[in-house]
């Protein structure tokens, strides 16, 4: 299989000249070696994959540096947390510049390494699975926003996929990309290695097969509020279990957790977070959707392309190197709003599957399988008109229609190839 390029190659590159360090973050299998060995051929590359390194890291940490000075990679270098105090101890010895290449799975243990041992001394990418972008071999790297602006500069190198429904189900783990691969025996692998190795690190889990129902009862949930209780229900442990395998999930980079809106004028506003799963493929395998056409017209069908069109827009903004914590979330109301559509009034859910915040404009997405949208759709967005301080920009309806267009003023809906 080609090597697929990457958004972040050029980033890295700078970041190199920039740094002392540079470290590369990311779930398993989304590319992070491959990444580093296309980007920097020429530098030693060591992994800690190896058991017997792995231990030499971890117990002799100065004479391991040793015995492989920089400029090196290092790759996994969460297995080995103690030679961070080493690298640190490197990077202050020398004035260079690129000195260390990291790279590990289980993001946010390693941030907390990472903050303790070389803050200010590091660069941080964030590697997630190909976008869409990357997998239509797109060069465009500017984050998604919901305005004529960026929709007029997207066109310029726009490519359509020619079945999305096929890129959601196949995931964007690059392993995926050569068609021979088979889809259900990539996934079943990754579980298994992902419980048996992943899990047994961040947490002392015992019952696998528990942690394996789990796993399918937040598949089933993503794109909702997420219920610790409904879960602890369905799989027969406590809440607190619940919470804390949630959080394992969420530092291995399964799973995002989309963090309401917040303010003290929308006081009816849930306080929950919304649950996402980082990648469509995995949860297509979770929860047995084992094919593009039956998950199009299947009754997960809606929740899986909304959790799509998220993680689409947060490696948007990942691969542009920028945080995308500081800049989504939702709003779900309590109280049903009441509007007129075709001369009657109907009730519907003051809901807003996305919020960007930039600037100090707040622009309102709301995500929709259909081919067609409608402005009922955007009923919701004027509750940000409510928030001091803010401006509310233009919305959208990101779906499945042909083109784009003006569902009201300041409203329009947008394909979601746009993204």
């Amino acid at each position: 299989m080609d090597y697929i390029s990457r958004a972040l190659e050029e980033r890295l590159k700078r970041y190199e000249k920039t740094y002392k360090a540079v470290l590369v973050t990311g779930a398993r299998q989304v590319g992070k070696s491959t990444l580093l060995k296309k980007v920097f051929p020429d530098r030693r590359y060591i992994s800690l994959d190896d058991p017997f390194i792995e231990q030499q890291a971890r117990e002799a940490g100065d004479m391991f540096l040793t015995l492989n000075p920089p400029p090196v990679t290092i790759d996994e270098v969460q297995r080995a947390q103690e030679l961070f105090r080493y690298i640190k101890i490197k990077c202050d010895e020398s004035e260079n510049k690129g000195l260390f290449c990291l790279s590990g799975s289980q993001p946010f243990q390693l941030m907390r390494h990472v903050s303790e041992s070389l803050s200010g001394r590091i660069g941080i990418v964030e590697l997630s699975g190909l976008s869409m972008r990357e997998c239509m071999k797109d060069t465009f790297n500017r984050h998604f926003l919901p305005t004529m602006e960026y929709v007029l500069e997207r066109k310029k190198t726009l490519k359509k996929p020619e079945n999305i429904w096929k890129m959601i189900h196949r995931g964007g783990y690059p392993e995926l990309q050569d068609t021979d691969k088979e889809w259900s025996a990539f996934y079943a692998d990754y579980v298994k290695t992902y419980m048996e190795r992943d899990i047994r690190e961040l947490a002392a889990v015992q019952d696998l097969n528990a942690f394996r129902q789990f796993m399918i009862a937040v598949a089933a949930r993503t794109g909702e509020i997420l219920n610790y209780s409904s879960i602890a229900s369905e799989i027969g442990k406590d809440v607190g279990t619940v919470k804390n395998w949630i959080s394992i999930m969420e530092a291995s980079g399964i799973i995002y957790l989309l963090e309401p809106y917040t303010s003290n004028i929308l006081k009816r506003a849930t306080k929950s977070p919304k649950v996402y799963f980082r990648d469509t493929g995995l949860v297509c395998y979770l929860t047995r959707w084992l094919t593009p056409e039956n998950l199009a017209y299947g009754a997960m069908s809606g929740h899986i392309f909304e959790t799509f069109v998220v993680s689409e827009i947060l490696k948007s903004f990942s691969n542009e190197g920028m945080d995308y914590r500081h800049f989504v979330s939702f709003y779900r109301g309590r109280d049903k709003k009441k509007v007129k559509e075709d001369g009657k009034t109907i009730e519907v859910e003051a809901e807003i599957d996305l919020i960007i915040e930039e600037n100090g404009t707040l622009y309102p997405i709301e995500i929709k399988k259909n081919a067609e949208a409608k402005a009922i759709m955007t009923a919701a967005f004027s509750v940000l008109d409510q928030i001091p301080g803010k401006k509310r920009g233009t919305g959208a309806v990101v779906c499945n229609c042909p083109d784009v267009g003006a569902l009201r003023e300041n409203i329009l809906q947008i394909p979601v190839w746009y993204i």
